[in-house]
């Protein structure tokens, strides 16, 4: 029965202070790229940005940045998660991080407003999912140790 059993030593294994770490700094940046998206798109450029009906504090500005931190936080864990779990951990992580992007960045389509309104929305979600997936790429390369089999 040990013959079919696998073996563990040859998993990756985590540095998870390192990778929480990152996964803070990439929040971090996730909050302040949607703070900067809003201010370009609702305050220089003049057009109204659509935020979600679940309110973050009383303003937009909380509500769009505390969404881009929750979503950078949400990342980090599912990316701990598939590097304990899955085989091939960061290719899955690409392919969810990016579909999730692009769900986000449509989202806005998906309600009543101007054009400039959803392509100026859709636009902001979508440079936030861009800033938080390379930047946990990069944490989790850092992150993660290939295990040595037979040990």
């Amino acid at each position: 029965m040990d013959a079919y059993r696998a073996d563990r030593s040859a998993e990756p294994t985590v540095d998870a202070k390192r990778l929480w770490a990152g996964g803070a700094a990439t929040a971090l940046v996730a909050g302040l790229t949607a703070a900067v998206g809003l201010l370009l798109v609702r305050d220089v450029l003049g057009i109204p940005v659509i935020t979600s009906a679940l309110q973050l504090g009383n303003s937009q500005v909380t509500t769009i940045v505390g969404h881009a931190i929750v979503a950078a936080l949400i990342a980090t864990a599912l990316l701990h998660l598939l590097i304990l779990t899955t085989p091939r951990a960061t290719t899955f992580f690409g392919w969810i991080c990016i579909l999730a992007t692009i769900t986000a960045a449509l989202w806005p389509f998906t309600v009543s407003a101007t054009l400039a309104a959803k392509i100026g929305s859709g636009t902001i979600h979508l440079v936030v999912g861009i800033a938080i997936y390379s930047l946990l790429s990069g944490v989790a390369a850092t992150a993660t140790r290939p295990g040595r089999p037979g040990r």
